[in-house]
């Protein structure tokens, strides 16, 4: 699994530890979670994503990745 370095300011990085510490979790998985809310996906999690919406919906492959590539850019803004 690759590591990533960043930089973080003292009261952002103990607000961090302070969190995982009361959810009896890691930072990573924080991060992790942030990711998810965000909508950061894998492409395997987005492919994985459209063809469940797809399968729902009865749309074809191309109507359904266009809607899913609208509404993500939709959440990202």
């Amino acid at each position: 699994m690759p590591r990533v370095t960043i930089t973080l300011s003292e009261e952002r990085y103990r607000a961090l530890k302070e969190t995982a510490a009361r959810r009896r979790t890691s930072i990573r998985s924080l991060i992790d979670e942030s990711l998810d809310l965000a909508g950061i996906k894998t492409r395997e999690d987005a492919a994985e994503l459209v063809e469940r919406a797809r399968l729902r919906s009865g749309l074809d492959d191309d109507v359904a990745l266009t809607m899913a590539v609208e509404e993500t850019r939709t959440v990202r803004g």
